[in-house]
């Protein structure tokens, strides 16, 4: 990136909301929540991200997602390690949102498991990049609301035959975070299955005000 597009690059970090990871204006505590959050608790135990999505971020993250512009993986890898180092350290394996088998052969790579394999460079913990599968495709979430994107992801994840996560703690991996309805029927389907706890880590994240 130029100069002029870095700066533009917002990078989130504390204060923010001890489950989500959305950000604050002002230092509520490490232990404080968000709204959203105490009204209706995540299935997983923590999210984190290393960028907003937003006008700035979204050329960056669309040209690794569709532009075939794998060389950013190492640089963005290095951005989700620092956003998070904890949920990293904490984790028994990563595991990346898998895409159904019509959409990877379309595009030729998951981009959620080019992150994850990004973020093991350096000895962390091992990839089980194949260990969900997404028994069907979705239709596009870009313009859908937050009960659609519910309805199309419900049922759509499962845990590959003759795998198993029991006793496992998982960070579960994606680019972009939105409502949070695929990291949560992901993180269903490995709570069900045995994982003591799911933790998310992602790219980027919108941020609720953003859409407004």
């Amino acid at each position: 990136m130029c100069a002029a597009c870095w700066r533009e690059i917002s990078f989130l970090q504390p204060p923010c909301c001890a489950r989500c990871g959305l950000p604050f204006e002002v230092d509520l505590g490490a232990d404080a929540i968000c709204g959203a959050c105490a009204r209706d608790a995540p299935v997983y135990r923590h999210t984190r991200a290393a960028l907003r999505y937003d006008d700035a971020s979204r050329t960056l993250v669309l040209a690794f997602k569709h532009g075939d512009k794998l060389q950013l993986a190492p640089a963005l890898g290095r951005f989700m390690r620092h956003a998070g180092a904890e949920l990293i350290a904490a984790c028994d394996v990563i595991v990346p949102v898998p895409l159904h088998w019509t959409r990877l052969f379309a595009r030729r790579y998951n981009q959620a498991a080019v992150l994850a394999h990004a973020l093991a460079v350096d000895g962390g913990p091992p990839v089980e990049a194949d260990l969900l599968q997404r028994r069907r495709a979705t239709p596009s979430q870009g313009r859908s609301g937050r009960a659609e994107r519910r309805r199309n992801v419900r049922g759509a994840f499962a845990l590959k035959r003759g795998r198993s996560v029991g006793g496992r703690r998982v960070l579960l991996v994606d680019d972009v975070l939105t409502t949070g309805a695929t990291v949560t029927e992901c993180a269903r389907i490995l709570l069900d299955s045995g994982a003591t706890a799911v933790d998310v880590l992602t790219l980027a994240r919108t941020v609720r005000s953003d859409l407004s």
